[in-house]
């Protein structure tokens, strides 16, 4: 039985890693596809286990051979899904989980309409700014250009939560791990008909609960702060001033 492509996408300091290695803690079956880019390694990350690290030529190299799913160019560095990901995953009959960028999500959802979208958005500028800055703190560096520089990106990705089949805003992180689980668990009830052992009529309606059509209310909040119209989708005003809390 093929598995299902499932594609995550957020802002950088969303916590999308930490929701994604929750997820294979508790739900078997799930193969995670390691990106390959051309940025260098941050901290303790090691080659192989957050990403496959190269340069920009073998990138390149490995881009015009056809041997990516997807690829896209961000903040200066690429990107890129490995094709193989995906075969070897359904060799096995797994779910294949692509953490990608709102750009590598618009080229996967063109070739691949059945894939199952998720967006996972900071609650507010203010809590992202947070997370970016101790995560630059922990790097042993704090670049106040390029904390601005994400927060601004961070907002124009997040017009793009449209284009998302699920959104889950990442506030508490064992509920949006929860949520994260149910909407796993859901399509693979509705898609390959595979039985849900423990309370299911609670995990589906869960599921439902962070489809975009019934994530209006929720969303609101969010977008607001973020300065973005919750009609049109698109940033209104500059966000935040508010002042971080050290």
């Amino acid at each position: 039985m093929a598995g299902i492509l499932f594609i995550i996408s957020a802002p950088s300091g969303s916590g999308k890693s930490t929701l994604v290695g929750e997820l294979r803690k508790q739900v078997t079956g799930v193969d995670f596809s390691i990106s390959w880019t051309t940025r260098p390694p941050r901290g303790s990350e090691e080659h192989g286990r957050e990403y496959y690290f190269t340069n920009r030529e073998e990138f390149e190299r490995m881009r015009d051979e056809g041997k990516f799913l997807e690829y896209a160019e961000v903040f200066g560095n690429y990107y890129g899904t490995a094709r193989h990901s995906l075969e070897d995953a359904r060799r096995q009959g797994h779910d294949l989980l692509l953490d990608i960028d709102v750009q590598g999500a618009d080229q996967v959802r063109k070739t691949m309409p059945e894939a199952v979208s998720i967006f996972v958005m900071p609650p507010t500028p203010k809590v992202l700014r947070t997370r970016l800055r101790n995560r630059s703190r922990a790097e042993g560096q704090v670049n106040e250009a390029e904390l601005y520089r994400r927060l601004s990106e961070a907002s124009k990705e997040i017009e793009n939560y449209r284009d998302y089949g699920y959104i889950l805003v990442n506030d508490i992180l064992d509920r949006t791990v929860a949520q994260l689980e149910a909407i796993v668990l859901a399509e693979r009830f509705y898609r390959n008909g595979e039985p849900i052992a423990y309370r299911s009529s609670r995990v589906l309606e869960v599921a439902a609960a962070c489809r975009l059509a019934n994530s209006r209310d929720r969303l609101k909040p969010v977008l607001e702060a973020f300065g973005i119209d919750g009609v049109s989708g698109q940033q209104q005003l500059p966000f935040g001033d508010e002042s971080d809390e050290d």
